[in-house]
């Protein structure tokens, strides 16, 4: 099989499913291969492993291929290029690795599908850290050497996926750690212009994915026009290709269509998630096919999008593992896989894309399970979110905010500090109440419909006890606080632990709070006018304070925080990075 040419369409899936089953973490990183699983196991349990892995990609490659899908990604470059940097018992795990993979990817390309390795821009060892240092030459320079050698190495492979905007959290103990190096729209551009040649030169494709964490002044590159055309000057390889997200922000309902998608003729790919990570990881339907109509309908409009980059298993951190394309269970995410394909590489609407559904729903009513479908996104729509939130749009220093609240992966929190947020941002909240609850009917409709169709009908009770809690929050939220819903809500949570104890079903966790928030609701107020602001383009406020002093603030916080803190508080404190860098 042949190497496609760098003009040819892109329809990618990532491919990191198979790697997990057996992975016994109760929270998984799901946004790149667990390594930490494999660092430690001898040669022979590596190659044992790998038996599965290979027989599951078998299985999953057969699947995504069979509806239309022309290339997986997979992590990762560093893990299999060598380099004399590298301390010896690195260069022989690589070699380990090597093995192993090549044999995987003969499997890949047995099925008629494209490779394309994933690499974050710049993964160190402590070894390779110490010889590079911070100079930003010598990092450029061995960047293209690696990918170099990795192309002569593995010709199999199309192309590389790079990312630039993440950083290894204080929880990962592998010895391959990545840190961020680039850190304004120039290094990036310097980091391109001098690996591109590469790229051109072994005819692959260099697919940069312009997509960051609030980092630096980068951090605003997914949707500032400003920052991508600083990034992209001059730029004219055949080989470049941009991946962007749908929106401003992370795989959220509610977001415009990203803007970026029309600033430049730069070969352009959208990324997608079929398993959305914060409406339930596939446990329970939560259909995409209405959102993602609508921006395959607007994107004919933006110029040299030449595909997409769907992410079935990809994102976030939860304990929720259905595997797509190999578990079952996962028949919403593969509905999700299958219908997004359709709208984006056919120009089908949803109920076309549904009519050419293959077996895997085994439906012998399609009106039904359209409707199914349909209700299922009205309810995420209606109810997991706030529409009255969701619907405005906020920027705080580098960051779109997103539009969803209270919910985060696998956690549902409800608290006297939202409650009191909330009021300053949602302008009816006795109607909102009253959605939620007009939601959950439909729910009960819903059940009706899966029997129907000979879908699992316990996901749709799993659904309904879930945000069956969060329609509760929202009476706790919006109506005074009285004792009565608090109660309310504790029973709830019990009867939800009670229905699906540890052992059974991985569920959410329900985080209740009562305790009276002190932050008076003036400065909340003040926070939301002054230091918040609802269009993208900064203002002098926001020059002078977002982005220096909260910078320094947070350098200076950073600096004085002790070396050992609480488990949750580590985590927590990852997440604020993200914005405070």
């Amino acid at each position: 099989m042949d190497l496609p040419a760098l003009s040819s369409p892109l329809y990618l899936i990532d491919a990191i499913g198979p790697f997990f089953p057996g992975y016994d973490r109760f929270r998984i990183n799901w946004s790149k291969l667990p390594w930490m699983r494999f660092q430690d196991m001898s040669p022979e349990e590596l190659r044992e492993a790998f038996v599965r892995v290979r027989a599951d990609m078998e299985t999953f490659c057969r699947g995504v291929a069979r509806i239309g899908y022309n290339g997986v990604t997979l992590d990762d470059v560093p893990h299999l290029a060598l380099h004399e940097f590298y301390e010896d018992t690195v260069k022989e795990r690589i070699a380990l690795y090597r093995e192993e993979f090549r044999k995987l990817f003969a499997v890949i390309r047995a099925e008629g599908l494209h490779l394309y390795l994933t690499m974050d821009i710049l993964t160190l060892t402590p070894q390779l850290e110490s010889r590079l240092g911070n100079n930003e030459r010598k990092q450029r320079q061995f960047l293209a050497e690696l990918l170099d050698r990795f192309f002569l190495d593995f010709p199999e492979v199309a192309g590389v996926v790079l990312r630039i905007g993440e950083s290894d959290g204080l929880d990962i103990k592998e010895t391959f750690r990545s840190k961020l190096v680039l850190k304004s729209p120039a290094m990036v551009n310097r980091c391109l212009q001098a690996i591109l040649p590469v790229f051109e030169h072994h005819q692959r494709r260099c697919i940069f994915r312009t997509w960051t964490v609030g980092a630096h002044e980068v951090g605003d590159l997914i949707w500032r026009e400003a920052t991508l055309e600083k990034t992209v000057a001059g730029l004219s390889s055949p080989a470049l290709v941009l991946s962007m997200k749908y929106g401003e922000s992370d795989f959220f309902r509610y977001l415009s269509l990203n803007r970026n998608f029309f600033v430049t003729d730069i070969p352009k790919i959208v990324e997608l998630q079929s398993r959305r990570e914060y409406e339930g990881c596939g446990e329970y339907p939560s259909f995409v096919g209405g959102d993602y109509e609508q921006f395959a309908i607007e994107l004919r409009e933006a110029p040299n999008v030449v595909g997409i980059s769907v992410w079935c298993q990809t994102g976030g951190w939860t304990p929720f593992r259905r595997l797509a394309f190999l578990d079952p269970a996962a028949v919403w995410t593969e509905i999700n896989t299958f219908v997004t394909l359709r709208l984006f590489k056919h120009g089908e609407l949803v109920e076309e894309a549904l009519s050419h559904l293959p077996e895997v729903t085994e439906t012998p009513n399609p009106t039904a399970l359209g409707e199914l479908l349909r209700l299922s996104e009205e309810v995420v729509t209606e109810l997991l979110y706030l529409p009255d939130f969701a619907r405005q749009r906020f920027y705080f220093r580098r960051v779109r905010i997103p539009p969803l609240l209270g919910v985060y992966w696998h956690h549902i929190f409800v608290a006297h500090s939202l409650k009191k947020m909330l009021d300053h941002l949602v302008s009816d909240g006795e109607e909102t109440v009253r959605a939620g609850h007009a939601a959950m009917a439909k729910i009960k409709r819903m059940r009706t419909l899966a029997l129907q169709c000979h879908l699992p009908e316990e996901d749709i009770e799993y659904m309904e006890y879930t945000l069956g809690i969060i329609a509760l929050g929202r009476e706790y939220f919006f109506r005074p606080d009285e004792e009565g819903i608090r109660k309310r809500l504790e029973k709830a949570k019990k009867k939800y632990k009670k229905r699906y104890p540890r052992g059974s079903r991985y569920r959410y966790t329900v985080k209740l709070d009562f305790k009276p928030f002190r932050l008076n609701a003036r400065y909340i107020s003040l926070f939301f006018n002054h230091l918040v602001r609802r269009k993208p383009a900064y203002r002098f406020i926001d020059k002078i304070i977002g982005l220096r002093l909260l910078s320094i603030a947070y350098f200076v916080l950073k600096r004085s925080r002790p070396k050992r803190i609480p488990k949750i508080a580590r985590k927590s404190a990852m997440g604020i990075d993200a914005i405070f860098k």
